[in-house]
């Protein structure tokens, strides 16, 4: 991810066109709503999508046609969910094809199923199991920003499995690409993953009480944060 402009094949670049449009049209709506709703959650947006821009803009060379790189939607995903980071996915991932050379138009709907909606679900899912369960909120943001980037990156394989299966079938092709690209994802996963948490220790120091009102921490947790570090 990205997958650069031209690389898939027809009928491909079309599916995932078809599945992303749906997704990236109700987030719109979802977004507009939560904004005409409640207009503090702005800054936090626009953080959110200033997150995505910086951290996919880093990118390494990886396999033919894709390369590696941070993802910065697990944020959004805790913020947000996934409907909401896909719409902000979906402009950062237009900019970088347009004005970047990174990525590309025809394969804008490949790119947003695999980091604006498989990755954020991954994100958002792991981080609801990971604070019911209790466990540490710092530790909850870690595992949901670095399971969404490798999750991004297992459904780019696919993708690429799909679009360009080996002799021996899409599987082989498959492990093939995730195989390569682990060698740069996995540490760089884990990197965004203390990044990630270092953001949302800021954001929380900051605005605590906008991170209440959209039910991402609860004030039990908000206690337990400001009494460590006092």
């Amino acid at each position: 991810m990205h997958i650069m402009e031209g690389f898939l094949p027809h009928p491909w670049w079309e599916i995932w066109f078809g599945l992303s449009l749906p997704v990236v049209a109700y987030g719109v709506y979802r977004m507009n709503k939560m904004i005409k709703d409640s207009r503090e959650t702005l800054p936090l947006l626009a953080v959110a999508g200033a997150f995505v821009f910086v951290l996919s803009s880093l990118k390494l060379p990886s396999v033919t046609g894709s390369c590696s790189h941070p993802t910065g939607t697990g944020m959004g995903a805790i913020l947000f969910g996934p409907w909401i980071t896909s719409v902000l996915a979906v402009i950062v991932l237009v900019y970088q094809a347009v004005f970047l050379a990174h990525g590309g138009l025809t394969t804008l709907g490949a790119n947003t199923f695999s980091m604006g909606i498989a990755g954020p679900t991954v994100g958002y899912l792991v981080y609801k199991a990971a604070t019911k369960a209790r466990l540490h909120l710092y530790l909850s943001v870690f595992l949901a920003a670095t399971l969404a980037d490798w999750a991004t990156y297992l459904v780019t394989s696919i993708q690429l499995a799909l679009a360009f299966p080996s002799a021996t079938g899409t599987i082989t092709s498959f492990e093939a690409f995730a195989a390569v690209f682990a060698i740069t994802q996995i540490p760089l996963a884990i990197v965004e993953g203390v990044v990630t948490a270092l953001m949302f220790k800021y954001i929380v120091a900051l605005r605590s009480d906008v991170l209440l009102r959209m039910n991402v921490v609860t004030q039990s947790t908000i206690k337990r944060l400001k009494e460590a570090m006092s």
